[in-house]
């Protein structure tokens, strides 16, 4: 069955089943915040050719993706979500079963947050492009922002960089993979497709009871995320290379000049990069374990400085400097 068979109000009906009860239906959905709260919102555009494609994400993924990375933005930021609106531009082709699995996997992407799909919208168009604006919710003490960092504060990370990257090398390049465990390989594909936005660590957070955070999402690269940072507080930092935790299994496909490449520049990781002073940037990697790891410190000034501490200690370590023009930018 195809989409023009149904029509916009067709599948408009098939679609209500995927979103909150008594929510949609009026020309705008009323959210009601609890007292003391701020609302954050954000918006993610994703198109077919440049953010997915048959070749490597079926619809469910498409779907979960876009959800992960518009929650991705809201843990950066400190806050919960309470709904997310859908736009979805498609041809008239397209089998309404990929419409419908594509909002499965929204829908299964939200159900752990108990979180629903509360309105948007469908048109038609040349190309797939889907387009959700998150909602969430933050108390102001716990608002998370780019330009507060301070130097002394530690770099955190939440997880591993460079999965995503490799995930979709598994993908694109089957053979490329073969040296790869059958788990490794199954873990980094799940790392590409399915992507888990770090909402979990928040309230591991607020527990520390923090002054302040500065900190985003490494969506777009790690990179990015510790350039923007640092222009946003008028800082500098220093990045200890070895410190940046890694996936599994990659030095039997990769050099380490490769797996840091992946890591700093790959993007996709959807892990939070979070700027803490130290007395609780400490305990919070302990609390967190698993992948999480303090890779660095801002400093004064403006400079970027990587630190190889990998090399014997009777050379001079080389020193980098970051170069986030290797990551993916759009209209390059």
């Amino acid at each position: 069955m195809k989409v023009k068979e149904i029509g916009e109000q067709g599948l408009l009906q098939r679609l209500f089943r995927f979103c909150a009860a008594h929510r949609v239906g009026d020309d705008g959905a009323v959210v009601d915040l609890d007292p003391g709260y701020r609302m954050v919102v954000t918006t993610d555009v994703l198109v077919d050719g440049v953010h997915f494609s048959d070749r490597t994400t079926p619809p469910h993924a498409v779907g979960w993706r876009a959800v992960a990375a518009n929650l991705s933005d809201l843990a950066a930021m400190g806050a919960s979500p309470i709904g997310i609106a859908v736009g979805l531009s498609l041809m008239g082709e397209v089998d309404v079963e990929w419409v419908e699995s594509l909002y499965q996997g929204m829908s299964d992407c939200l159900q752990p947050y108990e979180t629903a799909i509360i309105g948007g919208d469908v048109v038609r168009s040349p190309v797939i492009a889907l387009s959700i604006t998150a909602l969430g919710q933050v108390q102001p003490h716990n608002l998370c922002q780019r330009h507060t960092g301070k130097p002394g504060d530690q770099i955190v990370v939440t997880g591993v960089h460079g999965a995503s990257r490799a995930g979709l090398e598994c993908l694109l390049n089957p053979e490329w993979s073969t040296a790869l465990s059958p788990g490794d390989r199954q873990r980094l594909i799940k790392a590409h497709q399915y992507p888990q936005p770090r909402l979990d660590v928040l309230p591991l957070l607020w527990d520390l009871n923090p002054q302040r955070i500065a900190g985003m999402d490494s969506s777009d690269g790690l990179a990015d995320a510790l350039e923007q940072l640092c222009r946003a507080s008028g800082v500098g930092a220093r990045i200890h290379l070895n410190q940046i935790p890694t996936a599994h299994g990659l030095t039997a496909v990769l050099s380490p000049e490769q797996i840091r490449h992946w890591a700093l520049y790959g993007g996709e990781d959807f892990e939070l990069v979070l700027c803490l002073s130290p007395e609780i940037a400490h305990p919070f990697v302990e609390q967190l374990g698993e992948d999480a790891a303090i890779i660095g410190e801002l400093i004064s000034g403006d400079r970027i400085e990587l630190i190889d501490d990998s090399t014997p200690e009777d050379k001079q370590n080389p020193n980098f400097d970051l170069r986030s023009s290797w990551g993916f930018q759009h209209f390059n």
